[in-house]
């Protein structure tokens, strides 16, 4: 069994999801905040997705982990690396609880995903999904160095994919 790794920045924890994390994961995923996601999504759904970003650790030696508040324990989102098949290629993905945009918290939880991904996976690079409306994500892939490729296909049709390419 792989060990799920522990990552920390300055401000925060990215631990792998328990049983507990569901019930605010559930109510982003059933809110309209998920609508840049595909959602809203009905309890069966966000179950799935919820044990499939858990499952892709053991299948793929990835998945996603929860952002946690460093000062206070605070769960407030999840980042991660997806991939199988509703993935075209390895993703850097994320999202934020409401009331935690706008302070760095995704930006800096990425980074950490994100070299992490490069030095223990190896990929040759790795792409962020995000919906044309998403002004936020899409921000937050360029400030980290994510570059559009139009030629790339995306999870869903019309998604903008941005290319990562690892550090030099």
């Amino acid at each position: 069994m792989i060990e799920i790794p522990v990552l920390t920045t300055a401000r925060l924890v990215l631990r792998a999801p328990h049983a507990n994390d569901f019930p605010a994961y559930r109510d982003f995923m059933a809110s309209p905040r998920a609508i840049h996601m595909g959602g809203p999504f009905d309890l069966k759904a966000a179950w799935g997705m919820f044990c499939n970003d858990l499952a892709q650790w053991s299948l793929y030696g990835h998945g996603c982990l929860m952002i946690d508040l460093r000062e206070n324990g605070a769960t407030v989102g999840q980042v991660g690396i997806n991939h199988g098949p509703l993935f075209p290629e390895k993703e850097l993905g994320w999202f934020l609880y409401e009331g935690y945009e706008g302070a760095g918290i995704a930006h800096e939880a990425a980074l950490a995903m994100r070299d992490w991904a490069f030095v223990h996976l190896g990929p040759s690079g790795l792409v962020s999904y995000c919906d044309p409306a998403n002004a936020r994500s899409i921000a937050l892939a360029e400030r980290l160095g994510g570059r559009l490729d139009p030629t790339a296909v995306g999870q869903d049709p019309e998604d903008l994919v941005f290319r990562h390419r690892p550090p030099v």
